[in-house]
């Protein structure tokens, strides 16, 4: 279990009531943020402390891993926007009866805050500039025994949290709406013929011409071998949904994988260096990873990479990878 801050002075009254966190994936100017980062290391189970007016208000069991979704609908009155791609992590949030206002309790919580990239100032603000912060156990553990309201109980693993956790195995809903949107797009574009829409909405599930193509450059699976065609799916490196008509059937945007390594791929547990080396997600289970065929506790090389699938692997271990960009080389 690791415990997390979060800012949401603007969208607190989204968010909670809503079950999700959403941050963009970069900052306006286009670069990347240390608070967005973060959010691809949060794992089911996971404390969260929201915090708004100055006030500790609601916390929250985290019930997914990150994942691509649009701008929340609910943070403006013109609907999803389908073009504003950021991280979001579903949250089982609840709301605290009596506000708690740590600026009343700095003299205990001040000698515990991090050194760096903490959410809270000496005086009891929240930092503005930070949406997303990891917590220091001690520093966590002490504001759940201040705040109480069973929080202390289930930062101290005496609160049943398994049992408010969904399958994260599941797609999320914000996914599937995307991509359905996104599919409808293709079906609609007059520009296409009744056969390439075909073919693209089939690469979806790895499926028809760019599964051929694929087979064109990958003959097995990277990581388990396996090398029949029925017993292996074509995944895309740079997801279906953030990729142009054009690369969604482009062979070099795929790999030949088995099932369940498209699954852990899929999802961002796991992806590959440029020089092959297979790379673990931290906030992947390791136990779990050892019994579906992947070796975590060596160094596995999978073999190279063409320039083509090297420049869609980049776009992998970016976007969609989970791990911050401090937290993996290339």
């Amino acid at each position: 279990m690791r415990y997390w801050w979060v800012n949401q002075n603007q969208t607190f009254r989204h968010e909670v009531p809503g079950g999700f966190l959403w941050s963009p994936k970069r900052r306006a100017d286009g670069r990347t943020h240390a608070s967005y980062e973060t959010m691809r290391e949060v794992a089911p189970g996971d404390v969260v402390l929201s915090f708004a007016e100055r006030c500790i208000k609601a916390f929250g069991i985290a019930r997914s891993y990150a994942y691509e979704a649009p701008k929340p609908e609910e943070f403006g009155s013109a609907g999803r926007n389908w073009d504003l791609i950021g991280w979001r992590v579903d949250v089982a949030f609840q709301e605290i009866p009596t506000r708690f206002r740590p600026s009343e309790w700095m003299a205990r919580l001040t000698p515990l805050l991090p050194p760096r990239h903490s959410p809270l100032r000496r005086n009891g603000h929240g930092v503005q500039n930070i949406y997303l912060a990891e917590l220091p156990a001690p520093l966590a553990l002490e504001l759940g025994g201040l705040i109480g309201h069973g929080l202390d109980a289930l930062m101290r693993f005496e609160a049943p949290a398994a049992r408010i956790l969904s399958d994260s195995a599941a797609p999320a809903p914000e996914l599937v709406l995307w991509e359905e949107h996104l599919r409808r797009r293709v079906e609609l574009d007059e520009a296409l013929s009744a056969t390439e829409k075909e073919a693209i909405v089939l690469a979806r599930r790895g499926q028809g011409l760019f599964k051929q193509r694929v087979q064109q450059v990958e003959s097995c699976c990277r990581v388990t071998r396996v090398d029949r065609a029925e017993h292996l799916r074509a995944s895309h490196c740079k997801p279906w949904r953030d990729a142009t008509n054009a690369e969604r059937l482009c062979g070099e945007n795929g790999l030949l994988l088995t099932p369940t390594i498209d699954h852990l791929f899929d999802r961002g547990f796991i992806s590959f260096r440029d020089d092959g080396r297979l790379l673990v997600s931290p906030v992947a289970d390791r136990p779990s990873l050892l019994r579906m065929g992947v070796a975590v506790d060596r160094d596995v090389d999978v073999g190279s990479f063409t320039r083509g699938q090297q420049r869609f692997l980049e776009f992998h271990r970016d976007q969609v990878f989970l791990a911050s960009r401090r937290g993996h080389s290339r």
